[in-house]
């Protein structure tokens, strides 16, 4: 595999697209003194993004319906006792994953 130079702007330029609009904000919110209610409104956003990810994964489209993936539906559940049991992000995360490739090795 060769790379070329338009290659190497091309992943440059995906680079600065990508990390602009990640660093402006922060340098911008720094020098900001936000309110309670932004900063509370602020902490929902990860939980809300992980909801959004997972109900997307948990439905398929079928065409006409949607129906349930159910090897995510059933990798779920394992993974939502361990959130509420343990509140680790990280042992979450590895139950599910260790889950879906059980489910996905076996069925």
């Amino acid at each position: 595999m060769t790379i070329s130079m338009n290659m190497i702007w091309l992943i440059l330029g995906c680079m600065i697209v990508t990390l602009l609009p990640r660093i402006i904000p922060f340098i911008f919110v720094r020098s900001v003194q936000m309110p309670e209610v932004v900063l509370k409104w602020l902490s929902y956003i990860p939980v809300c993004i992980l909801t959004a990810l997972v109900t997307e994964s948990m439905l398929q489209d079928t065409g006409s319906l949607l129906r349930f993936n159910w090897h995510v539906v059933i990798a779920l559940i394992p993974s939502v006792i361990t959130a509420i049991w343990t509140k680790s992000l990280s042992l979450t995360v590895i139950i599910g994953v260790v889950c879906m490739a059980l489910l996905r090795f076996i069925m």
